[in-house]
């Protein structure tokens, strides 16, 4: 191979993308271009913010992820925080200031921003690993907290009550199951979004139409229309997560197989032969 000189270019035989790309010889001071790339900037990489090929720096690409997804200061953060601190001013509306129909708005309105922080972290790439955990723990308690404020306040069955919160024990249940063998992620089926947002309605329609004024006799209607689907949708799609459930469990399992270092692969099965050979 021919030497060269500091400053002087070559250009690269070797196959792949590089090849015939001029190269000089030396480090590149930053703001000095050498062979094609300023001195300074990042080969082969994302920089953090910038968004190459749709995916921007910090997000997970193929299975690896970026730094930027342990953000905890985002906007979604943020609007989930403020979910979560609305919880407790629900429930003194409730029982503290005696104001069921301010309660009732409130709970309507935390439900029907559920999507909210979720979207704005896609769309705005600021998906992070507290977000996962955040969105999903704050969902949870809104519906068990909402579920048994009403239950207590006498504006719905218990039985209505404990038939939902059974169904989202066992889900919750489900998920951590999943995930602690390695499960891959579960799309959400369509059928529990509509069972989720039937009992989003209907709860805090049950709170408002608590009552007896004529005006509350047609929305208690809506409410036992709009949480009866909602139930009964929300158990099916419970059952209908099995199939993909054991599916998603022998996808994540090949995964981590196959993502298993090569040498530690021979490691083992040198161990297991000479274990039989000892035998």
């Amino acid at each position: 191979m021919p030497k060269a000189r500091p400053g002087s270019a070559l250009r690269s035989d070797s196959p792949g993308p590089y090849r015939n790309v001029p190269v000089r010889s030396g480090t590149g001071r930053p703001g000095e271009e050498v062979g094609g790339v300023r001195g300074g900037e990042e080969v082969g990489g994302v920089r953090g913010g910038e968004e190459v090929g749709g995916v921007r720096g910090g997000e997970e690409v193929g299975g690896v992820v970026e730094p930027g997804v342990d953000r905890v200061a985002t906007v979604p953060n943020a609007v989930t925080l403020v979910r979560l601190l609305c919880i407790p001013l629900f429930v003194w509306l409730l029982f503290g200031a005696r104001r069921q129909t301010d309660a009732a708005i409130l709970l309507a309105v935390l439900g029907a921003t559920d999507w909210v922080d979720g979207y704005i972290a896609r769309r705005f790439h600021q998906v992070s690993t507290v977000g996962k955990v955040l969105d999903p723990a704050a969902d949870r308690m809104l519906v068990g907290t909402g579920v048994i404020a009403i239950v207590v306040h006498g504006a719905v069955p218990v039985w209505f009550a404990v038939l939902t919160l059974a169904r989202e024990v066992a889900v919750a249940s489900a998920v951590l199951a999943l995930a602690a063998l390695g499960a891959r992620r579960i799309d959400v089926l369509w059928i529990g979004k509509a069972g989720t947002f039937g009992l989003m309605f209907a709860y805090p329609a049950f709170l408002l139409s608590h009552g007896s004024a004529g005006w509350q006799v047609p929305i208690h209607d809506i409410a036992w229309v709009t949480g009866g689907v909602g139930l009964v949708l929300a158990w099916i799609a419970a059952g209908s997560y099995a199939g993909p459930a054991r599916a998603a469990l022998r996808e994540g399992r090949s995964g981590r197989k196959s993502a298993q270092p090569e040498g530690s692969a021979q490691s083992e099965g040198s161990a297991q032969s000479e274990g039989s050979a000892g035998g």
